[in-house]
Formats: C-alpha cells, sequence, structure tokens
C-alpha cells in the first residue's frame, strides 16, 4: 500500500499523511479491531465522493463491528494525528462525508433501535440506522420520526443529524435540530460524553454548556444584527440555542438542549454513539391537493397564501421534473394522474389528521382559494392513499431524476438550499432565473415551498467552465439572499461549497465564536477538518470530481473501444434548451460508455430494502464495494485512468463486478439511469479477452450449441447429480458448488417433442404470415434453450393455452438445433459470439416482426434480451422492428385481452397462488400482466413476494463462488414467503427462480402458463 500525499498547499481536509502513518494506521486497525480495514486503493476510492461535485481521496476506510472498535479508532487516529471522518449512507451533497481522514462508516453495523418507549414518545437509535428503517419498526406503535427527508430509504440518522435536515413536512414538525432530545458521542479526547437538557449535564458537558453560553452572551449584537430568523438556517454551529434567533425555538418551553450544539455540525466536533429522538403520532390520513400553475412565477406567489391553510407540506415540482418523470417508466403513469393539461409548476399541498373525513373540507378550501387566485379548475384532488404514497415517492426522487440529463453539464449543488421568507420567493426565483441566464445556463427546481426552501441546481459543465460559473452566480445569489433577508445554507449544510459562505452569512464575529467551539471540544481538529472552520474555497477545481483542464490532475478519460453501443451517452447537451447533439457526437474517448458510468452522482437510491429489486448483492453483504453505486464509482475511477494503468481489466475491477447478478434493477429504479446489468457485459468481455475463459465460462455459454446433442445421453449427464463423489469432484474440476443439484437432461425436448406432443398446435411460417394478413389471431412462440431443453411442459403448455384461444402459432427453428438470444454468451463474456446467435435469431423473426405478428417468449431473460441488450450489438433498425414485437407470455395475454381478443375458459382457483417476479420482470414492468392474468383464473387472489433477486441470477448462483451470497438472497425474504404458505401454489416464471425455490423450499414452483393450462376447461 503505497500512498501518494496531496501537495502541502491544499486546503485542510485534503491533505494525506505520510505513506508511513497510513501505513502504521492500517496495522494497528488490522491488530487492535475486529472491523474491516480497507485502504486498497479501490476502497479509498468508492469512499473519496459522497453525492457532492467533490473527491478527496480518504487515507483509508474503516467499518467498525462494535463500539470499542470505534473508540479504539478514535484512539489510534489521535496517536497518529489522522483526521477522523464519520459518515452514514455518504449521501451529504455539500461534500461533508469527503477529505484525507480515515472514514468510519457506520451504516453496516450501527443501525439498530436501542430503545422505544411509545409512553414518551422517544427512541433511542444508533447513528448508522437508515430513517424508513426506524419508522418501519415504529409504525405498529403507531409513531414515526417525522423529519422525512427525500432520502430516506438511505439516509442514516447520524447524518441527517450531522446536516440538521428537515425533510418536507418541517413546516409542521420542525427541522432534526427540533427533534432531538439527546446524544451520546465521543470527542476527539476519548471521552464518551453525554449531550442532553442543560439540567442533566454531567461535568465535562456542563464546562461546554458554560463556555458556548458565555459565547451568547459576548456576540449577542451581533447575533440579533446577522444572525438569519428563518426556520430553515442550517449553517454554522448552533450557538443560539442559549439565545434563540429562529422563528421556530428549538424546544417548546425555551429550555436549552446541549445536543443541540451537534445538530448540523457535520461530524466537527464530536463521534455519534447514539441519537434520542422525539417521535410524533402517525397521522392517521391524508389527502393531498395538487395544484397546476401555468407559470413558475405563480407557484412561487401562491405559496404564501397556501401555508395560510395549515397544510404539512407544500412542495414544488417543476416543468423540468415533470417532463423527466414522464420519460422515465418507474414514474410516468403516476406523474400523470397529478396534471392538467401541460403546467409550468406544480405544488403537492398535503393535509393530514386523524380523520379524512374532516379534511376533504379543507381541499375544498384548497379549491376555492385558487379560484380566488384567478386560477379555477387547477387543483387534482387526492384522497386516496395509494395514489399519493406513488405521488410523493416521484417526488421524493425529484433530485436525483433531475440530474438523469445526458451530456457532461449537469444540475450542480452549491445554492440550492438558500431559504427566503415566503412572500419575497417569487422575486427571488425571477432574480435567480435571470443570472443563470446570464451565465448560459439555467436552473432545475423543486422546492419546500412551504418554507421558502428552493432546491435549484444550475445546469454546469464542471470538467470545463462549470467552477468559474458557480462562484460568479453564487456571489450574486448571495446578495440576492441578504437583499431579502434570508439564509444561503437551509437544508443541505455547509461542507464544501458553502463552507466558505458561513463568515459571509454570519460576520467575522461569530465566525471567530464558531472557531472557539471548535476548539472547546476539539482542540486538536481531529474531526473532519476542513468543514465549518477553516473551509476550502468552493471552486477549488483539485476537490472536483470532474477536475478541469487548468486542475493539477485534470480529469480524462482512457481510450477504449467498447463491444456493446453507448453512443447514445455520447452526446452533448445545451444547458438551457436541454436538447442534446447527435449520438456519438460528445467527445468521449471510450464511446459513450463513461459518460454512462458518470450518470452516477452518489445519491445512493441503490442502498435502499424496500420493494423492488435493486441491489440484491448489497442488500445481503451491506458492502459499498457491492453495491451500484460502488460498481460505477470504481468503473469511473478505471476508466478515467485514476486506479492505475489497465485497473479497467484488471483482478480489483473484476472483485467489483463479481456480485453483480444482472438483475436490471437499476436499469428501472435508477433515477439517474445507471444500467450497471449492460456496463457488466461490457466489462466482462473486456476482461475476459485479457485473462481468457475457463471452461465454466464455456460450458456455461455453448450449453444452446451443444444442448440438442447432449439431451440424446441423458443418463451419462445427469450421473453428477446422483453418483456420491461426482458433485464434490465437478465443483473442484469446473467450479459449480457440490451443494447445488443442476438441471436435469431428458430426451424429450420440445424440438424433439413438437410433432406429437405439440401435433396441430403449430404452423408454418407462410401460413402465419398469411393468417395474419388476413387480421387472425397470430403469434410467434419464441422457445428458449431452457423451456425447450430443460421443461419442455412449459412450452407445451403455453402452445395449448394459445391455441385454446384462437391463435395461429409459429416457432423459428434452424438445421441441427434452435435460435438463441445470446444470453449465455453475454453472461459469460462472449459479446461477439452473442452477437452471432442474436444476429442470427433477429433475421429469422424479422419477416414476422414486420408483418405485426407478435413475439411472445416463456423465459423473461432470453425474451427481454429481445428489447435490451440487441438494441445495443449494431444490429441497426431490424432489431427495433423485432424489439416492438417482443413479448412475455403474460404481456401478451393481458394486452390481448385488454384489446378484447382473448377469451379463455377456466376452472376456478383450488389453492392460494403466489408469485415470485423475475428480476427482468421487474425491471420492465412485467409483473403487473402476472398478476392480471393469473386473476383470469375465477376466484384466484394471487399475492406478490415483495423479494428481490432469487439469488440464481442464470448461472451466478450454480457456482460454487457465489453459493453462500445466492443462498442469503433468496432468504432475505423469498424463502421464508414460501414456507410461511405450505398451501400454496408458486408461480415463477424464471428458469433459474424455480430452480432455486425447488433447491431451497423443497417446493415445485411452475410457469404461468403451466397453471393456466392446468385450469382450461377440457
Amino acid at each position: 500500500m503505497r500512498i501518494d500525499p496531496a501537495s502541502h498547499m491544499q486546503p485542510a481536509g485534503s491533505v494525506l499523511p505520510p505513506n508511513d502513518t497510513c501505513e502504521l494506521l492500517a496495522r494497528r486497525l488490522r491488530t487492535d479491531t475486529q472491523g474491516e480495514v480497507l485502504f486498497d486503493d479501490g476502497s479509498r476510492g468508492r469512499y473519496a465522493t459522497d453525492a457532492s461535485i467533490y473527491q478527496i481521496t480518504p487515507v483509508g476506510a474503516f467499518v467498525p463491528t462494535n463500539e470499542r472498535d470505534i473508540a479504539t479508532a478514535i484512539d489510534i487516529a489521535r496517536d497518529l494525528r489522522v483526521p477522523v471522518l464519520a459518515r452514514g449512507g455518504g449521501t451529504s451533497q455539500c461534500g461533508q462525508t469527503t477529505g484525507a481522514a480515515l472514514v468510519i462508516d457506520n451504516s453496516k453495523h450501527f443501525r439498530k433501535v436501542l430503545d422505544v418507549n411509545v409512553e414518551e414518545g422517544t427512541a433511542t437509535v444508533e447513528p448508522g440506522l437508515v430513517l424508513d428503517h426506524l419508522n418501519a419498526q415504529l409504525k405498529p406503535h403507531g409513531l414515526w420520526y417525522p423529519v422525512d427527508v427525500s432520502t430516506s430509504a438511505q439516509a442514516t440518522l447520524g447524518g441527517m443529524a450531522g446536516n440538521n435536515s428537515c425533510g418536507s413536512r418541517s413546516i409542521a414538525y420542525g427541522n432534526m435540530v427540533h427533534n432531538v432530545l439527546g446524544a451520546s458521542a465521543w470527542l476527539s479526547s476519548g471521552e464518551l460524553v453525554e449531550f442532553g437538557p442543560v439540567g442533566t449535564l454531567g461535568a465535562r458537558a456542563a464546562g461546554i454548556a458554560q463556555f458556548v453560553h458565555g459565547l451568547a452572551q459576548e456576540h449577542r449584537d451581533a447575533m440579533a444584527q446577522h444572525w438569519p430568523k428563518v426556520m430553515r438556517r442550517v449553517a454554522g454551529y448552533n450557538l443560539d440555542i442559549f439565545d434563540n434567533q429562529s422563528e421556530r425555538p428549538y424546544t417548546a418551553d425555551g429550555s436549552v438542549n446541549l445536543a443541540h450544539l451537534l445538530i448540523g455540525a457535520e461530524g466537527t466536533l464530536a463521534y455519534t454513539r447514539s441519537l434520542k429522538l422525539k417521535l410524533a403520532p402517525l397521522p392517521r390520513a391524508k389527502v393531498l391537493g395538487i395544484v397546476n400553475f401555468p407559470t413558475f412565477h405563480a407557484a412561487m406567489d401562491a405559496a404564501q397564501h397556501i401555508v395560510k391553510l395549515g397544510p404539512t407540506a407544500v412542495e414544488l415540482v417543476d416543468r423540468t421534473m415533470i417532463e423527466l418523470s414522464l420519460a422515465n417508466p418507474a414514474f410516468k403513469p403516476t406523474v400523470e394522474t397529478a396534471l392538467i393539461g401541460k403546467p409550468a409548476a406544480i405544488l403537492l399541498v398535503e393535509f393530514s389528521g386523524a380523520d379524512k373525513a374532516a379534511l376533504l373540507p379543507q381541499l375544498k378550501q384548497l379549491v376555492e382559494l385558487m379560484g380566488d387566485l384567478g386560477l379555477p379548475g387547477s387543483v387534482v384532488e387526492m384522497a386516496d392513499d395509494a395514489r399519493q404514497k406513488n405521488l410523493w415517492e416521484v417526488r421524493k426522487a425529484g433530485l436525483n431524476i433531475m440530474m438523469s440529463l445526458k451530456g457532461d453539464g449537469k444540475p450542480v449543488s452549491f445554492i440550492e438550499d438558500c431559504a427566503v421568507p415566503l412572500e419575497h420567493l417569487a422575486e427571488y426565483t425571477d432574480g435567480l432565473t435571470e443570472v443563470f441566464a446570464k451565465y448560459g445556463s439555467r436552473g432545475t427546481w423543486y422546492a419546500h415551498a412551504s418554507v421558502g426552501t428552493l432546491h435549484v441546481r444550475p445546469i454546469l459543465d464542471m470538467r470545463a467552465d462549470g467552477g468559474a460559473k458557480m462562484r460568479a452566480i453564487a456571489e450574486e445569489a448571495s446578495a440576492l439572499v441578504r437583499k431579502y433577508k434570508g439564509a444561503f445554507s437551509g437544508e443541505h449544510g455547509d461542507g464544501l461549497c458553502r463552507g466558505e459562505w458561513i463568515e459571509w452569512q454570519f460576520g467575522p464575529a461569530i465566525n471567530e465564536a464558531f472557531r472557539a467551539i471548535k476548539q472547546q471540544l476539539d482542540p486538536i481538529g481531529l474531526f473532519n477538518p476542513g468543514k465549518i472552520i477553516d473551509p476550502p474555497r468552493m471552486d477549488d477545481g483539485a476537490l472536483f470530481r470532474f477536475a478541469p483542464p487548468t486542475a493539477p490532475k485534470p480529469y480524462r478519460r482512457i481510450e477504449l473501444k467498447p463491444v456493446l453501443d453507448w453512443s447514445g451517452w455520447n452526446v452533448n447537451a445545451d444547458p438551457v434548451t436541454e436538447l442534446t447533439t447527435a449520438p456519438g457526437t460528445g467527445g468521449d474517448s471510450t464511446g459513450g460508455l463513461a459518460k454512462a458510468v458518470e450518470m452516477c452522482n452518489n445519491n445512493g437510491h441503490c442502498r435502499k430494502f424496500d420493494a423492488g429489486t435493486m441491489c440484491p448483492s448489497y442488500r445481503v453483504t451491506r458492502d459499498e464495494q457491492h453495491l451500484t453505486r460502488g460498481r460505477a464509482n470504481t468503473l469511473r475511477l478505471a476508466l478515467s485512468g485514476q486506479l492505475g494503468a489497465d485497473a479497467f481489466t484488471g483482478e480489483a475491477m473484476h472483485d467489483t463486478m463479481d456480485l453483480c447478478v444482472g438483475c436490471k434493477g437499476c436499469k428501472r429504479d435508477c433515477p439517474t439511469g445507471v444500467d450497471m446489468a449492460k456496463m457488466k457485459i461490457e466489462f466482462l468481455d473486456h476482461y475476459k479477452k485479457r485473462h481468457g475463459h475457463t471452461l465454466k465460462d464455456k460450458l456455461v455459454a455453448y450449453m444452446p450449441d451443444y444442448a440438442h446433442r447432449a439431451s440424446r445421453m441423458p443418463w451419462l449427464l445427469n450421473l453428477r447429480n446422483r453418483v456420491p463423489g461426482a458433485a464434490w469432484l465437478g465443483e473442484k474440476m469446473l467450479g459449480f458448488s457440490a451443494k447445488r443439484s443442476l438441471p436435469e437432461w431428458r430426451t424429450d425436448t420440445f424440438w424433439r417433442g413438437k410433432d406429437t406432443a405439440a401435433a396441430g398446435l403449430f404452423s408454418d411460417q407462410v401460413s402465419v404470415l398469411a393468417a395474419a394478413a388476413r387480421g387472425e389471431k397470430v403469434a410467434v412462440l419464441f422457445v428458449d434453450t431452457f423451456n425447450g431443453t430443460f421443461e419442455s411442459e412449459n412450452v407445451f403448455a403455453a402452445a395449448r393455452v394459445l391455441h385454446a384461444a384462437g391463435y395461429a402459432l409459429h416457432t423459428v427453428e434452424k438445421g441441427g438445433g434452435h435460435h438463441c438470444c445470446g444470453r449465455t454468451f453475454l453472461a459469460s463474456g462472449m459479446v461477439d459470439e452473442a452477437k452471432v446467435r442474436a444476429g442470427a435469431l433477429i433475421d429469422a423473426l424479422l419477416p414476422l416482426a414486420q408483418a405485426g405478428v407478435p413475439i411472445v417468449g416463456l423465459e423473461p431473460s432470453c425474451l427481454l434480451t429481445l428489447r435490451d441488450e440487441t438494441l445495443v450489438m449494431g444490429f441497426g433498425n431490424k432489431a427495433q422492428v423485432v424489439a416492438k414485437q417482443a413479448l412475455l407470455f403474460e404481456e401478451f395475454i393481458a394486452r390481448e385481452r385488454k384489446a378484447g381478443r382473448f377469451e379463455l375458459a377456466l376452472k376456478p382457483a383450488t389453492a392460494p397462488i403466489l408469485l415470485h417476479g423475475h428480476c427482468h420482470q421487474k425491471a420492465f414492468g412485467a409483473v403487473s400482466p402476472i398478476m392480471e392474468v393469473l386473476k383470469l383464473i375465477p376466484g384466484a387472489e394471487p399475492e406478490l413476494i415483495e423479494s428481490s433477486c432469487c439469488g440464481m441470477a442464470g448461472s451466478f448462483g450454480y457456482e460454487a463462488s457465489h453459493f453462500e451470497v445466492s443462498m442469503q438472497m433468496a432468504e432475505a425474504s423469498l424463502l421464508p414467503a414460501i414456507r410461511a404458505r405450505p398451501d400454496a401454489i408458486v408461480v415463477a416464471d424464471g428458469t433459474s427462480c424455480r430452480h432455486q425455490i425447488g433447491d431451497g423450499a423443497q417446493r415445485e414452483a411452475v410457469h404461468v402458463a403451466v397453471l393456466l393450462a392446468r385450469h382450461m376447461m377440457l
């Protein structure tokens, strides 16, 4: 381990200690603690960034397993004079969690609820606990923690305390500081101190309180003159706990709580051990009014009037966010329910209380108010809970949605949290819009309009002149903030981008008082240096993730010829119109791959654990390396040469990509569109070309080629599953886990049985094309390798169902075998071979697709390859033609039934039905059609198992090196749900999913086609 020390001229918090110090630190941590010590280049790179524009390589990362680990790490760091930086989800937007320090990651192990007192309405938690996870545990008690930040699925309570987070409903509940009752924290001396109400403090804490009180008295006049009087002021330290300056006092009775000094301190004063939180009763009912505005100004001007109705939230969504949401298939259906025409902006106005009926009159008052303001008919009234929840989820994803703009220019966070009094909101936004135009940009807006906090990000190219424009815009924005008596930092903290504005905001005297507080609690400057006290310039290019040409080490991409087509990302965009240049014109030396990777802005959305797919490997490991964000960061560093020559095809990169199961969850769930499954295919091809393919790779990849021949002697190949010791030998020789059964080969494949078992069900291509021309019901049944070879009954069942519904069927074949989509070759890093197979399949399907014949598939991973990977293989328009006709079996039936073309007599259900959705079905929004099709069975009430990846993921779960992780994925939710319902029929369309369920739960899972066939009236 060798670390290149930074220049001594760099700002505080960005200078690495000498190499021998770093090496000694790593050795002592490994010797004296039980935690994970991560000092390799890849790990340091993954912890060098947060959700801001900044990047500072840390000394190393440390993942403690117990409190003793943390205390010991602080002691060692103090001995060696190495700074310490506490980190939660790493989603700070101002650079708070970047620094040349020992980064201690609390999010993996320090995530427990230590105590809940329902009667008093309090909870004590560890700092690494995620907000949504806390609220899930509080819900049965009818309580919640109401600081509902938009990143609630990944934001940790410790990070929220460090930033003094606020949330959409702060107008009703206040900021983080209003909802913290106490804190236990280590000082840099190693002392563990309890912070709480001043009357309960111990000697050390009482001394701190006395010191801060003296500072507050000394600076009373300066505070009265310079301190922002708005609630949304989170800059600096909370010196005003002893002399309240906020429109909402920190405590209801005016008492002083010393814990509030740590809130918003960004980890610079102490290291949090635990937090005592004030809970609130969970609102029993909510209603939502969505006000559609013809102009942005009208929306801003209306906010001051709407808040007088007593809402719990008033949130802005501007036209840019609306359009980006409409372009995202995950958000489009929800957003459409909120719109009346094409508004320039909408405000989400929420009312909550104990009874929904009592809230409806408040909605009517909102409607009347908008009429009085000259906007009759502008309100969508939404009382349905599910529709409200869906819309709030889109609003919560707003920041990340806005970051999905293609090209090097991105909305940049640095003035986004300025807060101004509501009566000045419209004028302030007008003035800021003029500033953006002056510098050739425009802002993307969304806001907590209820409290005058604006999330606005001008679009800048930080690789070029973005830094200079950023400073100029910030200086003019600050003048507007001062004019309207607002706060420059209103929610997301100071960090690196707003730290230097603290003195501007408060004046030199108060700034020196802040320095005195830092000196009192952390006299050696151990904790997170360079934040709040002695911060760097916000536009120091050396600290940017994408360092400009003028920086000592400018950001550059390596030369690379991709095997997939990434040209759609290789574009430039106009920051005002957002119009992009033609694909391939963006100047990316990697053909667009790097730009696609750089779409990851570190927002951490992939760290979620709720319903959905992303990210299964992180869910079981909780390691930053095995996270979509972690992989994207490592790819970015490798593609920009920051991890050394040939890093892109090195072993460290392979280890990082290894647990990506290609679920495609990020393709749908990532708000910025990072498609890690496709990136893994690209990487694996380059890696294997350098290092070669193993025998296991070839056995998996070429299965479609040899399957027909292998099925002639199934008895021989099946010996592996039956002869003692054969599985063990196979693991040693090939790498397939001995703990896992392999699919059973059989002679009665679909292709051998078609003329007998499926007699009369299939027609030749000429007949089907003729029937299509006559307007009759037709379809091509795409028979994949897995269903055709190992589970031919699925194909026959599908054929019988479609034939009974009146469809003339055809299937494409080739001499001596069948057509393959190339899936197994893609998974094995053989893109060229995949292109040969996929190209032949597309050519075979093209005449049928051109005639409008639907192409119906049974295996999600195979059929959906036609709608995904084949579109970036260089096949041109013919791949698009085929993709438009490609449908999964259940998608086809659901579509045909909606059009009135599908009718089938079915027998009633005889048992409950559980459905597990294949990852690719989830990624393409194809789970709902399965539910619709299952409901065709009379009396059926199918239940969807809320699960991520089953853990098999094609060949992934068969491999010995992945077996344990595979089973952990399955045990996370899927297998327990199945075991809990022994009476249920389990439906799973994925071949590997059915195998996992059979191995892990000893239960049969069937394809939806089989279940329909079993219920057909004879």
